[in-house]
C-alpha cells in the first residue's frame, strides 16, 4: 500500500520556486560550466503552465524555465521509498534539454529522465548518488511524443519505468536516509555535447501533464500475542 504525499500543482508558489535553484552557481541564472545557455527566469509564462519555454536573448543565454520544491513555502522532498509518475511530452526542438531530477546540498541526484532529440529515441537515467546509469532507447521514444515514466528510489536499487514497463534498475540505489528536492526544468545546450539551437529557433518547450509522488504506508507491528487470563 502507497499514499500519494505529493501531486504537482505548477500554478503554486507554496509548491515550487521559479528561476531560482542552488543546483546552479549562486542559485542561477547561468550555468555555463553544465555545457547550458540557460538564463533562468521566474517569469511564469516558461513554467507555471506546466509547459517549460526557453527562448533566445539578445546577450545569447536563452530564458528558461525551471521550477523547485527547494525553498518553497511546503519544501516537499522525496525520500527512500519514494515512487514518482510523470507524463511528459517531449520536445522537437535541437538544442532543447527536458529533465525532471532531484537535488539537495550539492548533490542527492537522482535524474528521473533526460532528453536530447538529437537522439531521437534515448532517454538517459542516471542515479548519481551511488553512480547507475543507462541509456534507454525506445520506440514509444521520439520528439513531440508523450512518455509515462516512473522511478522508484529504493534504498539498495532505484526502478526506472517507461510506459508501465521496467525499463532499468541499477542495483545500487540511494540508501536509507535520502531525501532531495524536485526540479523541473528545461535547459537550452551550448554544443559541447549536443548541438545547440540554429540560428531560426524561436522557442523550445516540452510539457509535464502530471506528476504525482506516492509514499509506501509505514509497516504496522506486528498485534501482541493475547494473554493468558490468571
Amino acid at each position: 500500500m502507497s499514499d500519494v504525499v505529493f501531486t504537482a500543482d505548477f500554478t503554486s508558489e507554496r509548491q515550487w520556486i521559479a528561476g531560482h535553484s542552488w543546483a546552479y552557481p549562486d542559485g542561477g541564472p547561468t550555468n555555463p560550466d553544465d555545457d547550458k545557455l540557460d538564463y533562468l527566469t521566474a517569469d511564469p509564462a516558461y513554467s507555471r503552465t506546466g509547459t517549460f519555454r526557453a527562448t533566445p536573448r539578445a546577450d545569447g543565454w536563452w530564458n528558461t524555465g525551471l521550477l523547485t520544491t527547494e525553498g518553497s513555502a511546503e519544501g516537499f522532498a522525496v525520500r527512500t521509498g519514494d515512487q514518482l509518475r510523470a507524463d511528459v511530452r517531449l520536445p522537437t526542438g535541437v538544442g532543447a534539454w527536458p529533465a525532471i531530477w532531484t537535488w539537495r546540498d550539492g548533490g542527492n541526484e537522482v535524474d528521473v529522465f533526460e532528453y536530447h532529440p538529437d537522439n531521437p529515441d534515448l532517454l538517459e537515467l542516471s542515479n548519481h548518488v551511488r553512480q547507475g546509469h543507462s541509456y534507454v532507447t525506445h520506440p514509444g521514444v521520439r520528439p513531440g511524443s508523450t512518455v509515462a515514466l516512473g522511478v522508484t528510489f529504493g534504498r539498495r536499487n532505484v526502478v526506472w519505468t517507461l510506459n508501465g514497463a521496467q525499463v532499468f534498475a541499477d542495483g545500487r540505489g540511494v540508501g536509507a536516509g535520502w531525501h532531495a528536492y524536485l526540479i523541473v526544468n528545461l535547459s537550452v545546450c551550448a554544443g559541447r555535447y549536443h548541438p545547440r539551437p540554429d540560428s531560426t529557433t524561436t522557442e523550445l518547450s516540452f510539457q509535464v501533464e502530471n506528476l504525482v509522488v506516492r509514499r509506501p504506508a509505514p509497516a504496522h507491528p506486528a498485534d501482541p500475542p493475547p494473554q493468558r487470563l490468571a
